[in-house]
């Protein structure tokens, strides 16, 4: 470590306007659910903004634990040097995943959300408003066992999210391999479990919003999503603070390799989308094509915005090599990237959870800025807790002198 002057010791300092513009944030998204909730007319779509928000929250700490496991398990020296900000992501999870449960539980008892398959009288037979096709499903979509995935999930999740991170700090105390080993371990068994857990978190949380529809693919597509957003927000984050002075050993080619991953599952989520969409699309059965008639025919705008923020910009700014090298460009990219996967969940979450499309507004804007500022706040609250360095990391060398 001595060929380099670097401050192994430096720790960000959460204070002065970026804590200030967080707590305003805050305060702007506590003010503008109150006044969606003011209004009964406009329950659902407040309640839908939350769950929007609250599911995107928890599905960026979740994949900030998922590029830690990624990055034990593959062994990666490259990255070792920026781990400091994808843990601070993991160890905020708790916290999203207490808001997400909170939201789908309050939605449930009010019947603000998941009312397709837990409206009263859908599974009684002797009831007017019973539905042969919810009634086949609620062995699986029933408020218990719903909630008990939801729990036990995300509960796992932020186990091995913590406990991760712990091993990093214990690696900067103590040094040697002994926690760099346990968390390649743990990894892997991480790793199993949520590959085969988060479609069904997705089937759960996003899918069951409208009962009648289903696609197997719906889970990956899902999983895309939310690993791009994490990528997108894990760039912006180290991007900030070099630009503040902090984490100055990361170097151009460490954005080049986030930016190839950007690029890279940008197209992956592309390619999901399109083959959920052309199958059907091409197989023409009614059951499955009110999914998408729904969103092209009443969300056409955000239909085909969705394509061009998640799509053609990652792919047409970050196709140059160079452009991958760019702190300005990255940062542009990759805030696209952000808003991008906003519109996907909007997509996703207010056709089956709004009745009609009343309108984009005060609700929509603030519930996003209001998360934006909790995320902004309990991540670099973390982030300030420790050195910005796993000093101890065993590939830290090759990440210093990581040069594409």
């Amino acid at each position: 470590m001595g060929t380099h002057n670097y401050n192994f010791n430096e720790q960000f300092e959460f204070t002065g306007k970026a804590k200030t513009l967080s707590i305003a944030a805050i305060v702007i998204g506590i003010a503008s659910i109150a006044y969606g909730f003011s209004d009964h007319g406009l329950h659902e779509r407040t309640f839908a903004n939350l769950l929007l928000m609250a599911y995107y929250f928890a599905c960026v700490c979740m994949s900030g634990a998922f590029f830690l496991a990624v990055q034990f398990v593959a062994q990666a020296g490259w990255s070792a040097s920026i781990l400091r900000v994808p843990q601070a992501m993991a160890r905020t999870l708790p916290v999203a995943v207490v808001i997400l449960i909170v939201v789908i539980g309050l939605g449930l008892y009010t019947h603000n959300l998941y009312h397709h398959w837990n409206a009263p009288g859908l599974t009684d037979p002797t009831s007017e408003h019973y539905d042969k096709l919810i009634d086949g499903k609620s062995a699986f979509l029933n408020v218990p066992f719903f909630l008990g995935r939801q729990v036990v999930f995300l509960s796992i999740y932020s186990f091995f999210a913590i406990l991760l991170s712990k091993l990093s700090t214990n690696e900067d105390l103590e040094g040697g391999l002994n926690s760099y080993t346990k968390s390649f371990k743990y990894s892997c068994i991480f790793l199993v479990i949520y590959g085969f857990t988060t479609p069904i978190f997705a089937f759960d949380t996003v899918m069951s919003l409208e009962a009648h529809w289903f696609s197997t693919m719906f889970g990956w597509y899902n999983f895309a999503a939310m690993w791009v957003s994490s990528l997108a927000t894990i760039a912006v984050i180290i991007i900030l603070l070099r630009k503040a002075g902090y984490m100055q050993w990361v170097n151009n080619s460490h954005l080049h390799n986030l930016g190839q991953f950007i690029f890279g599952f940008s197209i992956f989520w592309t390619y999901v989308w399109f083959a959920q969409f052309m199958l059907i699309y091409y197989a023409n059965m009614p059951e499955e094509t009110v999914y998408f008639y729904k969103r092209f025919e009443f969300y056409k705008f955000w239909f085909f915005l969705n394509l061009v923020m998640n799509f053609l910009a990652p792919v047409l700014l970050l196709m140059d090599r160079d452009n991958k090298r760019q702190e300005n460009i990255m940062l542009g990219v990759c805030i696209i990237v952000l808003c991008g996967h906003w519109v996907d969940y909007y997509q996703m979450i207010m056709p089956g959870t709004v009745e009609s499309h009343n309108g984009f507004g005060i609700i929509e804007i603030g519930t996003a800025i209001g998360f934006v500022g909790l995320f902004t706040f309990t991540v670099l609250s973390s982030l300030s807790k420790k050195p910005l360095i796993a000093k101890n990391h065993p590939f830290l060398q090759e990440s210093l002198n990581h040069h594409l």
